[in-house]
This record gives C-alpha cells, sequence and structure tokens, in this order.
C-alpha cells in the first residue's frame, strides 16, 4: 500500500494536523508537509532514507539545577537598551547594568532579568530585535560601555554625546557610528592584557574567529551595498570556508581580530556586572534570555549552514493576539541533525548560554518539543508543527544546567502542546505565569493557585505595560495595525472593562486597597496605589521567583514592542523616561520595591 505524504511526514515527526491555541483542528495544506519533507532532506515520495527521528519520550534520571531552599525570590526585568542614564553613549550599556545592580540589591531584589544580548549586525544597526540574533554564542558589542574600557579618555568622547542621550527612542545607527569609532582607537592603543585576550580567542576557537570574520566581511560587503546579511553577497563569500573568505581573513587579520577583541570586552564587562550582582547581595544575579532561533542570513548559518533548516522559518500559528499567525523570520536548528548528533550542538549553546548566567529563560521553550515552521512562499497559516529530539535536548539542558548552578525558566505560553508542563516540572524548569493570562471562567487566578515551581509577573516584553493595558493602549494599537478586526477589537475592549472590574474585586478580596477607593478607580491612567498593590497582590503567590518590569516600576506607558510589527512601531528601541540616577528616588520604584520586599523577603545566605 502506497504510503500518503501525511503518513510520510507524521513518521519523521512534521504534523499534518494540529489544534490550534483556540481548539480549532487544523490541517495543513499537502504543499506545506511536502516542503518541509525536502527541507529536513526527506523525499516526500520513494523509498525513505536510513536512520529515522528518534522515539519522542522524557528523559530520564536527569533534572536541571534547583537551589535547595524555599527560595521565594523577586527581581527586575529590564531591556538593557532602554536604561537612559547620564554616562551612557545613548544606549543603555554594561556599566549602567553595574549600577542597576547596585540600586537594585540594596532594596532587596536577588535578580535582574535582562533581554537577549545576542549579537545582532553591527554592519546593520537598524536591525534592532533581541529576539532577531545573528549569533546566539556570541554578545552584542554595543552593550559595551567604551568609556570603561582601558584606556579610554574623556576627550575621546564623540560630540554627539548629548545628541545620542536626549531622545527618546535610541538612534541605534548613530550609536553605532560613535562606538565604534571610539572603540578602534582603543584597540590601536592595545591597553589590555595580551595573555587573557589570547586565552578568550584560544578558548573561543573556530567558532569565535568565523563569526569575527563575518562580522568585518559583513561591515565589507554592507558597505559595497550588497548588504549585512550573507545571502546577499556575492556567491564566493557564502561559504565560510572556501577560498575567498580564507584570502579575506589573511588580508584583513586586524579587522577580525577588532572583532574577536569587541567579544572580549562584551563579556569581560558582563562579567563584571555579574559580579556587582554577586557584591549587591543577590542569590541569583543575572538572569539572562536565550532566543529561540537566529536570523537566516547572519553570523550562526554562515560558520555552520549545515545545522539549520534551509527554505523554513519558525512562527506562531493564528491566535487570539493576531489572527494571521506571526512569522518570526527566524532559521529553526534541523531537528534531523539534532537526532543524528545527539543534539550537541544545541549541547554546546546551552554550556554558553548557563555560563554566564544565574538563571537563564527560554524563549518559546516549547521548542525543545516542536515548532511551527513556514515554508519559504508561504504563510503563518499554512505552518504546521514539527518534533524535536526533547530527549537529547533536555538532558543537553539539564547537564549545562546543573555544570553551572543555572536555574532554567521555560516561557511555555501559547500554545503549549499535552504533556510539556508535565516534563517541565519532571526537569526542575520553572513554569512562566503571567498575572493578564492567568484567568478562569470567572475572573483571575488567585495567586494562591499558581503553581510553585515557576515564575510569575505581571507581563512581559510582548505585552502592554500595566498602565498601558489598564488604558487598553494594546487593543487599540492592535487593531491599528490591521493585527486583529474590528469586530475582535471591539470584543476585547468590552472584555478589558470587566477585566478591569474583576482585578479591583480581587484587590479589595485582598484588603490591597480599600473599597471606597475602588469605586472611584476609572479607566484612564491608573493610581500609583493601584499599580503597586497588583504587585503585591501577585507577589503572594507560592512561586518561587517573581519579576517585575522596569517600566511598571518607572510608571512607562508604551509598550516596548509590539509583536508583528516591524517599522510600524519603535519596537525595542523606547529609552525610560527616568534616568538611572533618578530611578530609586521615585515614589513608584520604592513604594513598589518596598511591598515585594515585604511579601518576598531576602532570605539569608
Amino acid at each position: 500500500m502506497t504510503e500518503t505524504i501525511e503518513e510520510r511526514a507524521a513518521r519523521v515527526a512534521i504534523q499534518p494536523s494540529y489544534h490550534a491555541l483556540g481548539g480549532e483542528f487544523i490541517r495543513p495544506p499537502v504543499e506545506t508537509l511536502r516542503r518541509l519533507l525536502e527541507a529536513f532532506g526527506i523525499p516526500p515520495e520513494g523509498p525513505m532514507p536510513e536512520g529515522q527521528m528518534p522515539v519522542l519520550r522524557g528523559p530520564e534520571g536527569e533534572a536541571c539545577f534547583m537551589p535547595e531552599g524555599e527560595m521565594r525570590l523577586w527581581g527586575i526585568a529590564a531591556q538593557l537598551y532602554q536604561i537612559r542614564s547620564g554616562r551612557n553613549w545613548g544606549i543603555g550599556d554594561f556599566a549602567d547594568l553595574c549600577e542597576l545592580a547596585r540600586i537594585a540589591g540594596a532594596v532587596g531584589a536577588d535578580f535582574i532579568g535582562l533581554n537577549p544580548l545576542h549579537a545582532l549586525f553591527l554592519a546593520n544597526p537598524a536591525h534592532t530585535s533581541p529576539f532577531s540574533p545573528s549569533n546566539r554564542r556570541f554578545l552584542n558589542p554595543l552593550y559595551i560601555a567604551v568609556d570603561r574600557v582601558p584606556g579610554y579618555r574623556p576627550e575621546m568622547a564623540p560630540e554627539s554625546l548629548a545628541a545620542l542621550r536626549a531622545p527618546e527612542l535610541v538612534d541605534y545607527p548613530a550609536v553605532a557610528e560613535a562606538k565604534l569609532a571610539a572603540l578602534r582607537v582603543l584597540w590601536q592603543a592595545r591597553p589590555h592584557d595580551p595573555a587573557d585576550f589570547a586565552r578568550f580567542r584560544e578558548d573561543g576557537g573556530d567558532l569565535l574567529h568565523r563569526h569575527a570574520l563575518f562580522e568585518a566581511i559583513s561591515a565589507r560587503m554592507a558597505a559595497e551595498g550588497h548588504g549585512a546579511g550573507w545571502r546577499g553577497w556575492p556567491e564566493a563569500f557564502h561559504d565560510s570556508g572556501g577560498p575567498a573568505a580564507r584570502a579575506f581573513a589573511e588580508q584583513h587579520a586586524e579587522e577580525v581580530d577588532f572583532h574577536v577583541w569587541l567579544q572580549w570586552l562584551a563579556d569581560r564587562q558582563l562579567g563584571e556586572a555579574r559580579d556587582a550582582c554577586r557584591a549587591a547581595g543577590m542569590r541569583i544575579g543575572l538572569y539572562l534570555d536565550f532566543a529561540v532561533g537566529e536570523v537566516a542570513d547572519g553570523s550562526s548559518t554562515w560558520s555552520d549552514p549545515s545545522l539549520a533548516v534551509p527554505g523554513v522559518r519558525i512562527g506562531a500559528s493564528p491566535d487570539w493576539f493576531n489572527a494571521q499567525g506571526q512569522d518570526w523570520g527566524l532559521a529553526p536548528l534541523s531537528p534531523v541533525k539534532l537526532a543524528e548528533c545527539r543534539a550537541e550542538p544545541f549541547a554546546a549553546l546551552m554550556e554558553d548560554a548557563t555560563r554566564r548566567a544565574g538563571a537563564l529563560r527560554i524563549d518559546h521553550a516549547m521548542g525543545v518539543w516542536q515548532l511551527f515552521l513556514i515554508p519559504d512562499g508561504m504563510t503563518a497559516p499554512q505552518g504546521t508543527y514539527a518534533r524535536y529530539p526533547v530527549e537529547d535536548m533536555l538532558r543537553a539542558l539539564a547537564r549545562a544546567s546543573r555544570r553551572n548552578r543555572t536555574i532554567i525558566i521555560g516561557e511555555d505560553l501559547g500554545n503549549v502542546p499535552d504533556g510539556f508542563r508535565g516534563v517541565m516540572q519532571q526537569m526542575n524548569i520553572l513554569s512562566y505565569r503571567i498575572l493578564l493570562f492567568e484567568r478562569h471562567d470567572h475572573g483571575y487566578i488567585a495567586p494562591q493557585h499558581y503553581p510553585r515551581e515557576a515564575l510569575v509577573c505581571l507581563s512581559t516584553h510582548d505585552l502592554p505595560t500595566f498602565r498601558g493595558w489598564w488604558r487598553g493602549d494594546d487593543v487599540e494599537i492592535r487593531a491599528r495595525f490591521h493585527l486583529i478586526s474590528d469586530e475582535a477589537a471591539r470584543h476585547q475592549a468590552d472584555f478589558r472593562r470587566i477585566e478591569r472590574r474583576q482585578l479591583l474585586e480581587d484587590l479589595g478580596h485582598a484588603g490591597l486597597l480599600p473599597w471606597d477607593e475602588i469605586d472611584r478607580i476609572g479607566p484612564e491612567n491608573p493610581p500609583e496605589a493601584l499599580i503597586v498593590a497588583v504587585h503585591r497582590h501577585l507577589a503572594r503567590a507560592p512561586s518561587r521567583l517573581f519579576a517585575v518590569r522596569i517600566e511598571d516600576m518607572a510608571g512607562e506607558v508604551a509598550p516596548v514592542n509590539v509583536p508583528s510589527t516591524v517599522s510600524e512601531y519603535p519596537n525595542w528601541r523606547r529609552k525610560l523616561g527616568v534616568p538611572l540616577e533618578q530611578l530609586a528616588d521615585t515614589p513608584l520604584f520604592r513604594d513598589i520595591a518596598g511591598a515585594l520586599a515585604a511579601e518576598r523577603p531576602r532570605e539569608p545566605t
């Protein structure tokens, strides 16, 4: 009997059907299955190649690191670029992070959560999304605090420094121009420890060299009009180990070394921030974020193209927030290659990511189980899920976590497959619970019913600030950018009125706001007492970790990111309205921090 394409797809863990977040049964087009099979190197018809995807089962006998004790800790989540200070160069940097560690530690916080710090494109600084990295193994040099580099002198600062600091939005191209110019001067002076630099370069090996070579070639290609991504370069440069790339490396060895040096600086300054957290008394310290994938034309896919699936992007199926689904434009690791090598490349990624972190958040954690994949030329609603070798991937994650004593948090939001949260619990991976999503038929789930093995928060970088949510700005934004229909917008706006009332009643019953005050709160800007009360309310959950967004502590209204928008909204560019030097003295910051410290007092070490 001839095998159907649906049967063949299912045999190699490509799902010929799936249930959407709302429960709808979805069958993707046959062409989707055909293209995914071909992308995985599997013929849609005819004999199957030798080998097959492994049986998908949970790992046995291994779990991620988890400290002993009750551990009900809290910390501050921040986008590093958004920090405004009187000394930085128009973008938050690692020195600002050290200062934030001192501020946060002084009020009882035990960690600082950050956006992904992955390398983007120095030759295209307008590519700003930290969740669309060029390479997850390396850091973004724009976070280097230039004035803290050995050999720096004040006269090296650009005349445009005041202009870089003043705007409400980060001017990434101007920041990159100013920083790289000063860093090149410092590189020529070589005021660093040559032995430490040599060790760093040796430890980084071929992957570090190829990343630095990519950045050097990328700068040349962008200047010549080919673009920063390698798919736009002349074909001779597509092969990172080919004659053209080798010749460039020999002829421009100094430039390649410069980019290695930038990685060395970034790594050392991030280490100083980690030490600052420890000195501030934080039990966890840096809580880093790991993106779900990398762009198709970046350093990672150029350095080793065999690991990525060609012609396929990661995304998300249609849901309540976006009726068209999401196309993240990221290249997925090949599940077939990962199965063949027992997830060794993923193990190397996790080892590197956990080395720097007291806690690590895995963005879209279901990616170790399955990813929603969209073939090129097709839209998000036409995509489907493909399974990954979860046993090998989780074993690799657990080993890295234990070796580096790193707590693992899995972002288990969206379409979570049945059984996945059970595997997370088995693996000591903390769940990620957001107040705005934790609901039942009659209102919000009471914080005391949240799971212990979780990190809880009000919202994230992909959601509105609390003030923006209260006002309904997020619904208006989704409608303005046609992410939802007018009818859906009216329904969501009507439902927001119910959500506000339910939340107020919860706060009243918890004794956190007096009823006569509740009756006076309208749908406009929420009073600071309400913002403090809702944080205190959620902090009472038994969950191990609680994260408060620095935007909410600073009283921000506008979101940092509107998913599924690119040029329509200034994503990943908005700075805080309150400078770092003044943050600890603002009443809202003090009151929220005081409430959290009272609900989650720091444990003695």
